[in-house]
């Protein structure tokens, strides 16, 4: 059996399982956030049960649209506050709260080996570990919430091998945006995607992070890493309960093994409207931007805000671009701020914002007019994803987007 075969075979009490099963498979941890929950909640009323299955395996976060932009946020978030408090459930507000897929991890929420399940399509994100992880719609949820089960199609594993060295300026969010560019936002469609390979051993669990959560921009149920050195050495910082590493066999089946040599890979950009309409930047450079967003759920950890500090130290963001740094975590603020990071970006001419989600779903904090430009190191750029539908998002990794911020058009960063 693959990793994802092996995980779900373990909360299924049953020795194994095959791609295409239909399984009942007990789950580790349940998350929502201020846009999911409250509907989950809703539903989770009319099931009949007064109680949910574990409260200590439910996680809610309010990110979306906080600190509220409005009375409807505000209301959602208090809807949330007081049924986690009648429940019992772990709530992260303001103050405490990050961009839920850089906050669980960094709080030791996730395992390897878990099944975690969220209202949100990025829950991918803790493949990283080892987990198999998911997203799922509210109503989904909300049967999780009362049973602790979950109902699913065992889904193929494609195996995609990175052979060669990372060049400078080169991680992560390019590998993902490469793969989804020679694949297609459908191309591992309700497949679970495996990466390994020399250059992915090198990655830093920031890197990995990020490939995991972009999984579902190829169609996949879930992204998954083997867990290695660098993730056995994470989660002795993090981790508060005792896991399980699961392994593929030597003779697992993969629906696809699929290889590439990065060696040579330039940084990425993806162009309007797709994530899969991905370019190396020498292709793309010279395009002028209104604004540079660097966080999201995608690069908002620390490694990413001390690349964009690298290239915006003792420089000046261009004065006809609006450069937005948000941190994924008010922890990921703090080592920032601690590091000096914070002021360089300030002296750079950027705005720092507390952790949320805000422009990347054009919910706040960023939203775009009518034939502007944006280069962001979100996951998504579809027509409309980040304000007017006449507006254009273009992907790419921190690097990238800092140096664009200060030339005012897309750059390299070797340029700066």
């Amino acid at each position: 059996m693959t990793i994802v075969e092996k995980i779900l075979a373990a909360h299924t009490g049953r020795e194994k399982v095959s791609p295409g099963e239909f399984v009942n498979a007990r789950v580790d941890l349940i998350l929502a956030n201020d846009i999911t929950a409250p509907i989950a909640i809703k539903e989770f009323r009319k099931i009949g049960v007064d109680r949910v299955f574990d409260p200590k395996k439910i996680v809610l976060v309010a990110d979306h649209f906080t600190p509220s932009k409005d009375i409807l946020s505000a209301e959602n978030v208090k809807l949330i506050r007081e049924f986690s408090s009648e429940q019992g459930i772990a709530f992260f507000d303001v103050g405490q709260m990050g961009i839920e897929h850089v906050l669980l991890p960094e709080q030791g929420l996730v395992m390897p080996g878990d099944v975690v399940i969220g209202a949100d399509s990025h829950t991918c994100t803790y493949g990283a570990l080892g987990a198999f992880a998911t997203g799922m719609g509210s109503t989904d949820i909300a049967a999780a919430m009362a049973t602790g089960d979950i109902w699913m199609k065992v889904p193929p594993t494609i195996k995609f091998v990175y052979q060669g060295s990372l060049g400078k300026w080169v991680g992560g969010k390019d590998l993902i945006l490469y793969t989804i560019g020679n694949i297609g936002v459908d191309g591992a469609l309700y497949s679970a995607m495996e990466f390994t390979g020399r250059a992915v051993a090198s990655l830093p669990l920031d890197g990995r992070f990020t490939m995991a959560n972009m999984a579902i921009e190829a169609g996949a149920k879930a992204g998954i890493f083997r867990v290695d050195g660098r993730t056995l050495a994470y989660l002795k910082l993090k981790a508060k309960r005792p896991y399980t590493v699961y392994e593929p066999d030597d003779d697992a089946e993969y629906s696809q093994v699929i290889e590439y040599d990065v060696s040579g890979l330039e940084p990425q950009v993806s162009l309007p409207h797709s994530p899969a309409n991905a370019r190396p930047v020498s292709q793309v450079k010279g395009i002028e931007i209104d604004q540079a967003v660097i966080g999201s759920c995608t690069n908002g950890r620390l490694e990413d805000l001390r690349l964009t500090a690298q290239i915006l130290k003792g420089r000046k963001v261009h004065q006809r671009v609006r450069c937005i740094i948000i941190p994924g975590s008010q922890q990921v603020y703090l080592d920032a701020l601690k590091e000096g990071i914070i002021e360089i970006f300030i002296r750079a001419g950027a705005a720092v914002s507390t952790p949320t989600c805000g422009p990347c779903l054009g919910g706040h904090m960023g939203v775009l007019a009518e034939g502007e430009r944006c280069i962001s190191t979100t996951n998504r750029n579809f027509v409309g994803r980040m304000g007017s539908t006449k507006s254009e998002v273009y992907l790419a990794n921190p690097a990238v987007a800092a140096a664009s911020a200060i030339t005012g058009r897309i750059t390299s960063p070797e340029e700066v």
